[in-house]
């Protein structure tokens, strides 16, 4: 490749575009969302546009690396992120009870975001040069231990919402890989029996659908029985998995079901959050006149809630164009990882792709109520150093897949 002579045809500039525009617009709603509050919260907009100034360069950088580099060290990338995750847990900052960042003169990192991208690169090496059947559990079992080491560590910390990112990327580089989808019905049955355990009947009727399921796949003794011991485990668990949540764990999924449980308290960011949204109406109140954002009835609006400040601001048709740009984003991820020619590139498009659909989804779900907040920034948007730079990483992982899509 000539690194001084970019090949326009082969450059996905409307991916590039819908990124730019993201994080330019997150730049915007966090400069909204605290220009009426202290003198240090209202130079935050400034930080995010370093941070995307520096996101930009390091973007660049890693545009020009060779793919076949990022192949040939996918388990060392994956080994680093390991030992960060454990590093931090020791060394690392603590912020409202949680250990997530390594900090540095007041610059801080948060490893678990790079995890993400390590573990993509680890999963879509070993799933592109493993010849094993997926009816084999040692297949099953080596892609589940791939995500679940990093998924552990991080919710050691404990950050609940970044620990789910990993749980879908299990099973979405399984789809990827062709996995028929009742054989990963099967395979996630265990967490689906751990939602249905608080329930004997519901759960007993899960367990026969499941039995079911066995019974059309015949997938084989070993691979049945695994999946039946998993299921009465996690099911008979759940009681003891349950106490073993933090408090403020427990207090988010209650108040999920029912923000009036505690509407001060822990129901309070939802039920303003949906305030927001609701009092922009059609068109909104306009850039700078939210009421909600500019008197801090939202907490957290410039991270977590950044889209209620959309919906506040710019209304319905506003929050619509924001919502497009990003699914148009998340549609060009995933026709390169269609399009790429090479195994490897392919799952890590697909991959990457992934991650930022699934917290972007999870994002909306948190600011319109319909999920409970579990912490997941909108990918390019919310503000926060660390999840920035590995955005726009992942994006030029993606551009640069599309550049050599043709390549080994």
């Amino acid at each position: 490749m000539n690194f001084f002579r970019l090949k326009t045809e082969e450059f996905d500039f409307k991916l590039f575009a819908c990124s730019l525009l993201l994080s330019l617009i997150g730049v915007l709603l966090i400069y909204s969302a605290k220009h009426a509050s202290t003198p240090n919260e209202k130079g935050l907009f400034l930080k995010q546009l370093f941070w995307l100034s520096f996101s930009l360069i390091a973007a660049s950088i890693i545009f020009l690396i060779p793919l076949r580099l990022h192949e040939i060290l996918s388990y060392l990338y994956y080994l680093s992120a390991v030992l960060l995750l454990l590093a931090v847990l020791f060394i690392g900052a603590t912020r409202l009870g949680a250990t997530r960042w390594f900090e540095l003169k007041g610059l801080t990192f948060q490893p678990s975001e790079w995890a993400k991208i390590a573990t993509v690169f680890a999963l879509s090496r070993y799933l592109a040069y493993s010849r094993r059947s997926y009816r084999s559990i040692l297949w099953i079992g080596t892609v589940a231990v791939i995500g679940i080491i990093p998924l552990l560590l991080v919710l050691k910390q404990p950050d609940l919402g970044t620990s789910l990112v990993f749980l879908a990327l299990i099973f979405s580089m399984l789809y990827w890989a062709k996995v028929p989808l009742l054989f990963i019905l099967l395979i996630c049955s265990p967490i689906i029996s751990l939602v249905a355990g608080f329930h004997w009947i519901s759960w007993g009727i899960f367990f026969l659908f499941i039995i079911y399921i066995l019974y059309l796949l015949r997938p084989g003794f070993f691979f049945s029985a695994w999946v039946l011991i998993l299921n009465l485990g996690f099911g008979i668990l759940t009681p003891l998995i349950w106490n073993r949540l933090h408090d403020y764990q427990k207090l988010r999924v209650l108040v999920f079901l029912d923000p009036n449980r505690d509407p001060l308290g822990a129901g309070y960011q939802i039920i303003q959050s949906k305030v927001a949204i609701g009092s922009g109406g059609i068109f909104g109140k306009g850039f700078l006149h939210g009421s909600q954002t500019k008197l801090a009835f939202l907490p957290m609006q410039h991270t977590d809630f950044i889209f209620s400040v959309a919906g506040e601001e710019f209304g319905l048709i506003g929050s619509l164009i924001f919502l497009a740009i990003f699914f148009y984003l998340v549609f060009r991820g995933f026709s390169i990882a269609a399009k790429s020619r090479n195994s490897f590139s392919s799952y890590v498009a697909f991959g990457l792709t992934s991650i930022l659909a699934f917290q972007g989804m999870v994002n909306l779900g948190m600011a319109m109520g319909l999920l409970p907040v579990t912490g997941v920034p909108f990918p390019l948007t919310s503000y926060g150093g660390s999840s920035l730079l590995i955005s726009w990483v992942s994006i030029a992982i993606l551009l640069a897949i599309h550049y050599r899509w043709t390549e080994y």
